[in-house]
């Protein structure tokens, strides 16, 4: 499990009210709820679960499967984006602030 953190001002741009399960239907495809969780999986995610920590944070929690090389490599293209829609954050600006708590 993980806590990404959500850029100033985005949650209410992006996230506020069905944003979050929006962008997550939109990059995942199904969504369901669970409690205040959001629940969906895309071919190397068995399940990847989210849930906003107030307007600063999301947790973010993933189950992987075993898939072939293409899926896998599609999955992670995926997984950025929807990280990307959903924290205002890319993938190289998160890696930068992971190694900054590290």
């Amino acid at each position: 499990m993980r806590e990404y953190p959500v850029k100033r001002g985005h949650y209410s741009k992006a996230l506020a009210g069905d944003g979050l399960k929006r962008i997550m239907e939109e990059t995942f495809g199904h969504v369901e709820e669970d409690g205040e969780w959001l629940v969906s999986s895309y071919k190397g995610l068995k399940k990847v679960r989210v849930k906003p920590l107030g307007k600063t944070k999301l947790l973010v929690e993933t189950e992987t499967a075993d898939v072939p090389e293409g899926d896998a490599a599609d999955t992670l293209k995926k997984y950025n984006e929807f990280l990307f829609r959903a924290t205002g954050y890319t993938a190289k600006e998160r890696k930068k602030m992971m190694s900054k708590v590290s």
